[in-house]
């Protein structure tokens, strides 16, 4: 092995640094077997994701400098991390697993506490591995013990500890330290391949307990793909805890108008929940034979999913789009029905996707009731497209729990698209799915220290209550009683609005922070005067904002059928903004876009509109397409 007084000298020449050991050769042999895992998954030092595999095990993820949950459980758990770590330095994990004294516990407990703080609230924990990959080699009683003692500490800041998964690992050859090398992995209730002794390693989730409902942890998973490939009815499925019949049982309660009963099609923006608990047990949807409303399965979640059932039919692409964009979904689910395989509006859906940057993962229903040879045809045509120069993905098939785990660890990666196989009807790889949507990790993109941006997505009238706006905070917290900017209106200007209540998921709360959808009631505002696609923005504004009817921004057409010049009119997707634009100008000197030509592009709206510099917008008229992002406000 090297040792530090190898390494002391800086200007020895590189042949007498190398030492002629056999435990040098395992480093350096351990050291190109890891490049060659990333480099096939083509992950580099540069991404961005954060990697979790069975064989490092060890989370990279980027940092997060604020805390959305009450950490008074422990006593300021975060702010004396080094300070603490530092005087125990030298103790392995394993160590501080197997002697659970009250030092060793504190600082496990404030090891979690920081994960969890990351996590925003859970964090996927290995038991088995240590923090720089080396195994622990834990038998049956100190796999307990190691159990035990991360248990007492989760308890210690508020969380709960669910086993996600458990495997053994067969014996080893005794290797250098460094190695990342690890044995033949049979899964639990399996014997091992080799007689011997073994060890046990185990992945947890960790969860927060949350201890009021402006706690709980929510993701937005948008559900598209082709119309009759199962979207409403899986939902009602997995949110119902009853299998279909076939026939369309399932999808019924999700559906908002008599005509979606009739034809099976839905045509709105549809919101179902699916919540966890602490513990990552699914919390019931039916209590004595009747649907559980929102207010109740809130209060016994520590985590919920919101699904926004999206339109697959081509006549309502309007509105699936403004749901993928408005919504700020933070995963996409695509379902593909197995014996239609890829067709229709499914690579609309998933382009849709891929320009707006969501993860995606599919989905493959319909498998009960499909021929093998018509399945192995959709899975091959989905891997292709999913590989081509366009899409850039690594198709994962997830097909036991250990699957789900890893998967789950690397999904918030642009590369990685986990794909699975399920019917509806006899529940097949139903438990995996819900398994996986368990363990998904919470998004980093929003930020609750920025001033209060508010997007507005719909508007109602409540009788008693007033007008009511609902969306998506996409910057800071707003409290009730607050005052914010709301437009713009007709003429570009904002006014001066009070939100007297604030409600998630039907649950009166107090306050709403970033990243998470609320509703609003306004004092002293009529209905009419508010659209969908205004915004409201903290009242310490400066200076006082204004809407902009042109602006500029740098687009992609990705198709069209003969070229695009002045005035050309089509509808414009950004965030919760939908309307026409009109191109005023570009920079090409023929002053015309052609499919796949590339331009700076002046655009004026019909009515003033809220933009930022760098936000996303796509823009559809017919079978035109075009992806872009603003990179100036003109008026």
């Amino acid at each position: 092995m090297l040792k530090k007084d190898d390494l002391k000298d800086g200007n020895r020449s590189a042949e007498s640094s190398i030492p002629s050991s056999s435990a040098a050769h395992g480093v350096m042999d351990s050291a190109a077997h890891l490049q060659d895992k990333l480099t096939a998954l083509s992950l580099g030092q540069d991404s961005p994701v954060a990697l979790l595999s069975p064989a490092l095990g060890k989370e990279t993820a980027p940092p997060v400098a604020l805390d959305a949950f009450d950490m008074n459980d422990v006593d300021d758990p975060l702010a004396g991390f080094e300070a603490q770590r530092s005087g125990i330095k030298d103790i392995s994990l394993k160590e501080q697993f197997l002697d659970p004294s009250e030092s060793n516990v504190e600082s496990l407990q404030t090891l979690l506490a920081r994960r969890i703080r990351e996590g925003s609230g859970e964090t996927l924990f290995e038991i088995g591995i240590e923090e720089d990959g080396a195994p622990m080699n834990l038998t049956e009683t100190e796999y307990q013990t190691a159990l035990a003692t991360v248990r007492t500490a989760a308890a210690a800041v508020g969380a709960e500890v669910a086993i996600m998964f458990e495997k053994n690992l067969g014996p080893t050859e005794k290797t250098s330290s460094t190695s990342t090398e690890t044995a033949t992995v049979a899964l639990t209730p399996a014997a091992p391949a080799v007689e011997g002794e073994t060890f046990k390693t185990a992945y947890l989730m960790i969860r927060k307990t949350p201890k009021s409902v402006e706690e709980l942890l929510e993701l937005r998973v948008a559900v598209v793909g082709n119309v009759d490939a199962g979207k409403s009815t899986l939902l009602g499925v997995l949110t119902k805890g009853v299998l279909d019949d076939g026939r369309g049982k399932a999808r019924v309660n999700l559906f908002r108008h008599k005509h979606e009963i009739d034809s099976g099609r839905t045509s709105s923006v549809g919101m179902e929940i699916l919540g966890f608990d602490a513990k990552s047990v699914p919390v019931p949807t039916m209590t004595h034979g009747r649907n559980a409303p929102w207010d109740e399965i809130c209060g016994k979640a520590a985590k919920v999913l919101s699904f926004i059932d999206l339109a697959g039919h081509e006549r309502y692409l309007k509105t699936t789009v403004f749901g993928m964009t408005g919504c700020a979904p933070d995963f996409v689910m695509l379902m593909i029905g197995s014996n239609a395989g890829i067709v229709g509006m499914t690579k609309e859906h998933l382009g849709l996707s891929l320009a707006l940057g969501v993860p995606v993962l599919v989905v493959i229903t319909k498998i009960d009731m499909c021929p093998t040879n018509v399945l192995e045809n959709t899975v091959k045509q989905l891997t292709k497209i999913l590989k081509s120069a366009g899409c850039r993905k690594i198709p994962m098939f997830v097909k036991s729990h250990e699957d789900v785990v890893v998967t789950a660890g690397n999904f918030v990666s642009d590369r990685i698209c986990p794909i699975f196989q399920v019917s509806n009807v006899t529940g097949e790889g139903l438990d995996l799915l819900k398994n996986f949507l368990n363990v998904l990790p919470i998004s980093q993109k929003y930020n609750k220290d920025e001033p209060v941006e508010y997007q507005i997505t719909d508007t109602f009238s409540v009788p008693f209550v007033g007008t009511v706006v609902s969306g998506v905070v996409m910057n800071g917290i707003v409290h009730a009683g607050d005052q914010l900017y709301l437009g713009p209106d007709g003429n570009g200007a904002f006014q001066m609005v009070t939100v007297k209540s604030i409600q998630r998921k039907r649950l009166n709360v107090p306050l709403a922070c970033a990243g998470q959808s609320a509703s609003f009631g306004l004092k002293k505002i009529r209905r009419s005067t508010i659209r969908k696609g205004m915004v409201m923005l903290d009242k310490e504004t400066t200076p006082v904002p204004r809407g902009c009817r042109e602006f500029e921004a740098e687009i992609l057409v990705l198709y069209h059928s003969t070229t695009i010049g002045h005035k050309y009119q089509a509808m414009l997707h950004c965030g919760a903004v939908r309307q026409t634009a009109r191109v005023l100008a570009m920079d090409k000197p023929d002053q015309i876009l052609r499919t796949g030509d590339r331009a700076t592009v002046r655009f004026q709206f019909l009515q003033p509109a809220y933009l930022k510099v760098g936000a996303r917008l796509i823009f559809r008229e017919g079978r035109t397409k075009g992806i872009g992002k603003v990179s100036k406000i003109v008026a």
